[in-house]
């Protein structure tokens, strides 16, 4: 093997290092526990773009596909969640639905809908960038396969069970159209 380093794995598309960062960060805080709480939001968001500005200078194909597969596992984990839920993506939204008269159009009608649409576009952005590997050398589109498979199981979840539990902003417009 030579020394060189090959780089062809970041002309893919610029979508994953700009639009990441945040959902992943959004996707961990929804996930955190009463025992161990998730630092702040913009404090994930900053460690995530420093990770993955990392993985951009000075990371491999193989380490960027790593960071994608953890991603898409934080995707099928909120996916699951919300089905496991009935379309709600927290114990505390279904409690919310008693009183939406009264909580219409606020701050929380948005929060709780942020690790679905976290969720959507992470997923799409993925999945865009996995479908692109066709076109280069080497074996990362065979070997994202399973994530593939994964993150448009997770899609038709997310898709179906944020429409029961109402509109839910869409990944790519976040207005719900």
């Amino acid at each position: 093997m030579s020394g060189r380093r090959h780089l062809d794995w970041l002309g893919l598309t610029p979508e994953p290092e700009r639009e990441l960062p945040a959902a992943v960060a959004a996707l961990r805080a929804s996930l955190g526990t009463a025992h161990h709480p998730p630092p702040a939001r913009a404090e994930l968001a900053a460690a995530e773009r420093r990770r993955v500005e990392r993985l951009v200078l000075r990371g491999s194909r193989h380490s960027w596909l790593r960071y994608l597969a953890e991603a898409t596992a934080l995707v099928t984990a909120v996916a699951l969640r919300l089905d496991e839920q009935g379309g709600k993506d927290r114990p505390a939204d279904r409690n919310a639905d008693r009183n939406a008269d009264k909580n219409a159009g606020t701050r929380a009608d948005v929060d709780a809908d942020a690790p679905t649409a976290a969720a959507l576009l992470a997923a799409e952005v993925i999945l865009d960038h996995h479908r692109m590997l066709i076109g280069l050398p080497g074996a990362g589109y065979g070997r994202t396969a399973g994530d593939r498979a994964a993150l448009e199981s997770a899609l038709r979840l997310l898709r179906t069970r944020s429409r029961t539990a109402g509109p839910a902003p869409t990944a790519r417009t976040g207005d719900g159209r």
